[in-house]
């Protein structure tokens, strides 16, 4: 069993990571080094995790995810649309006027986008807010959270994990995507996290720190924290930019830069093969 959904996630995943470099070049615009970091994450969480209806968006029982990290919108809607949200052709007007597939996820355009996310160190905060109304709502719903190492470096990311740890949120499951790059260059010279494992411990949180490549500890990390009681999780996940397309892997310059139609050739060949 265990197999069968590991093949089924990888083929997800290249497809999904398909999906990111057809939006993007069509687009002319977007952030494919970072979608393609995270896109392990992503589909493990909407094909092998969550509780999800794509016939039902507003179901209350749902499990709930949160992109911290908005300009990784390609992933999200890739993932949104093969999980079945809305039409797989809708993602090639990306960033188009009036689309509603904007450059940030916007909650009130399109389902299955739980909160409109762009504005870094907003996420945490958000996904505490709805772990919050479960326990009041007396439901079991889980929420999941994507943050950026980048943006780690706001504050606002340090005093949501603060309050989610002091409320005991262990319905909440973070994953860092720690890829060491941001828009400016390596995290560690333009602001160094130091040693961000022991932070999330030190602020009380159950750490985990995995490949996030790795669809069995991405996995395993999900089922630890599921069976954690009384404090939240962080999932440190190392990651590479770029993963899946050789020339942007590990190259800062793809943060935010589309490829072109002779560079979305190569990478697609690459990924098909």
């Amino acid at each position: 069993m265990e197999e069968t959904l590991i093949w089924k996630l990888e083929a997800k995943a290249k497809e999904i990571r398909r999906y990111i470099i057809l939006m993007t070049a069509a687009a002319g615009s977007g952030h494919p080094g970072g979608s393609l970091s995270a896109t392990d994450i992503v589909t493990a969480l909407y094909f092998g995790v969550m509780r999800l209806d794509p016939k039902r968006p507003d179901d209350p029982d749902r499990d709930r995810f949160v992109l911290s990290k908005g300009h990784a919108a390609p992933l999200l809607y890739a993932a949104l649309a093969l999980r079945g949200f809305f039409p797989e052709q809708e993602l090639i007007t990306l960033r188009k006027l009036g689309s509603r597939l904007q450059g940030h996820p916007d909650m009130r355009k399109l389902p299955g986008v739980e909160m409109s996310t762009g504005s870094l160190g907003q996420g945490l905060s958000a996904a505490n807010g709805m772990a919050l109304a479960a326990r009041l709502d007396g439901r079991d719903y889980r929420v999941y959270v994507l943050l950026g190492d980048g943006e780690c470096q706001e504050g606002q990311v340090w005093e949501a994990a603060m309050a989610a740890a002091h409320y005991r949120l262990d319905n909440v499951t973070a994953f860092l995507d720690y890829n060491g790059l941001q828009i400016d260059g390596p995290v560690e010279e333009v602001m160094s996290l130091g040693a961000v494992a022991d932070k999330w411990r030190a602020f009380g949180w159950n750490v985990i720190e995995i490949d996030g490549h790795n669809f069995r500890e991405i996995l395993g990390a999900v089922a630890a924290a599921k069976e954690t009681k009384g404090k939240p999780t962080m999932v440190i996940a190392r990651t590479v930019k770029g993963k899946g397309v050789s020339f942007m892997e590990n190259q800062v310059d793809w943060h935010g830069t589309a490829p072109k139609a002779d560079q979305a050739s190569r990478a697609l060949e690459e990924l098909e093969g």
